[in-house]
């Protein structure tokens, strides 16, 4: 498996007050449900089924798929096989309609980074004459083309941060010892074109964009600054929207919740807490902290933050008003050992609450466990669902929300061998997705994709290697199958 990025940063330093009684109240409740055996419900079989062995066994043991991606109702993925070559591939959902799209000679690489613009994916490959280039698909082989070598012979371009805008896609390209480059690309070699030189460009290398809007939002630096600007892939819609910090100052998390961008600005030991809409009067300062603080999601009028006290390790859940202020603690999580330093991993938001991974690091590079818990916002609803997901210090558990109710996971009640889990938002709703039939039994879920009514993801199965898998979007466990047929 390739090393997994938690997507959010994996120490959440500093001090700040102590908890308040909600946040002992919080604590007292968790201790008392962990001294007590629950026993998580497992669905019927049959909700998971697989769709189709798209890696046969014979396929060499370093085989993977990976980069499930819905394009206007259609599945599209990569396998990767090195005795073979990679491919890339189409599906409707059924057995008879999960196809190779177009399958690439075994010295190419790829396809990687798929973005959906319309009907059509664009994706990274790379090819020996070429090095790695923008290709798309438009689901045929003769379809399945280089848009342009825009560095010409096998020097690779590195292009990241891509996304759809207005129907084109828009990226960025980094050259050594030049500055960023912001281009655009509506699927041809002429409409493939550089928008405008955008050096000083911050956070672009881990993922410092929001798609907000109309618009994509970046960070650059400049003489006074550090600067939002705004682009819609044309040169006359490429600004500055307003200056967010001094020289000194670093930019931290960026991420998003519906169409609200919001990032985090450091400036030594204090954090600042931003939103935006993608105009100067809608980016706002929302408050400051004086220790390290990460953005967990937003729950109707607020924002909610997660730290770690340097005293007692232990992980702290706050709240700030959209608005702007009203600042509140929301809990305290009890903590794991007395040689723990907890960390914040995935998060998904369903259902009027955010679910978060917590890994409990240790003297080693393996975390000692990774829980799950959730809140909605209150020290009462602020509970641990489930211990342990992945303790690979290389792969981190996906926490996916469904959007039909559901939160899936991959974990192990002790934290092992991996397999697919879910939850509603208790421990009494929480199970494992149990599958039947040909394949079974899966294990190591991962790149859950929704498309339609289903969710799509990779999974080891009797095959022993990874194959498609799917399940419905809702269903209810126990005490049957009313919703998932």
């Amino acid at each position: 498996m390739g090393v997994r990025n938690w997507g959010v940063v994996a120490w959440l330093g500093l001090a700040a007050c102590g908890g308040g009684p909600e946040e002992e109240a919080v604590s007292t409740a968790l201790e008392a449900q962990d001294s007590r055996e629950v026993e998580a419900l497992a669905c019927p079989a049959g909700v998971a089924s697989r769709v189709k062995v798209v890696l046969p066994p014979e396929a060499h043991p370093f085989s993977s798929m990976n980069g499930l991606t819905d394009v206007q109702g259609t599945l599209y993925f990569a396998t990767h096989r090195p005795d073979t070559g990679p491919a890339l591939w189409r599906s409707n959902g059924t057995q008879a309609g999960t196809v190779p799209v177009r399958t690439f000679p075994l010295e190419y690489d790829g396809p990687s980074a798929p973005v959906a613009v319309g009907s059509r994916l664009f994706f990274h490959v790379y090819a020996p004459d070429t090095g790695t280039e923008l290709w798309l698909s438009d689901g045929t082989a003769s379809g399945t083309r280089l848009v342009e070598d825009i560095t010409p012979g096998p020097d690779s371009s590195s292009l990241t941060n891509a996304a759809e805008v207005n129907g084109r896609l828009v990226f960025f390209r980094h050259l050594p010892e030049a500055p960023t480059e912001l281009w655009r690309s509506d699927g041809t070699a002429a409409g493939t074109l550089r928008v405008r030189v955008v050096s000083g460009a911050e956070g672009v290398y881990f993922g410092g964009t929001a798609k907000v809007g109309n618009a994509l939002l970046f960070f650059r630096r400049e003489a006074s600054g550090l600067h939002l600007w705004r682009t819609d892939g044309m040169l006359a819609g490429t600004v500055s929207v307003k200056q967010v910090g001094g020289t000194s100052v670093a930019l931290g998390q960026v991420t998003q919740a519906g169409n609200l961008g919001l990032f985090i600005i450091r400036n030594g030991v204090n954090h600042q807490v931003w939103k935006t809409d993608g105009t100067a009067a809608g980016t706002v300062l929302l408050d400051a902290f004086g220790r390290s603080v990460n953005i967990l999601g937003v729950l109707g009028s607020r924002v909610y933050l997660a730290s770690v006290e340097p005293n007692s390790r232990q992980m702290r859940i706050q709240s700030l008003l959209l608005s702007g202020g009203g600042k509140a603690s929301v809990a305290t999580l009890p903590k794991y050992s007395a040689d723990a330093s907890p960390y914040l991993g995935n998060t998904a938001t369903s259902a009027g609450s955010i679910y978060f991974a917590v890994g409990q690091g240790g003297d080693g590079p393996a975390p000692l466990a990774v829980e799950l818990w959730a809140t909605d916002g209150t020290a009462g609803g602020t509970r641990k669902l489930f211990q342990s997901l992945s303790r690979h210090d290389e792969y981190a558990s996906p926490v996916f929300a469904t959007g039909g109710g559901l939160v899936l996971f991959s974990g192990s009640p002790d934290g092992d061998y991996l397999d697919g889990w879910f939850t509603r938002g208790t421990v009494a709703t929480t199970g494992r997705f149990a599958a039947t039939g040909p394949g079974t039994p899966l294990s190591w879920p991962d790149d859950f994709a929704r498309v339609g009514n289903r969710v799509y993801f990779s999974a080891f199965d009797d095959t022993e290697r990874q194959q498609l898998w799917s399940l419905p979007a809702s269903f209810t466990c126990p005490p049957g199958l009313s919703e998932a047929r």
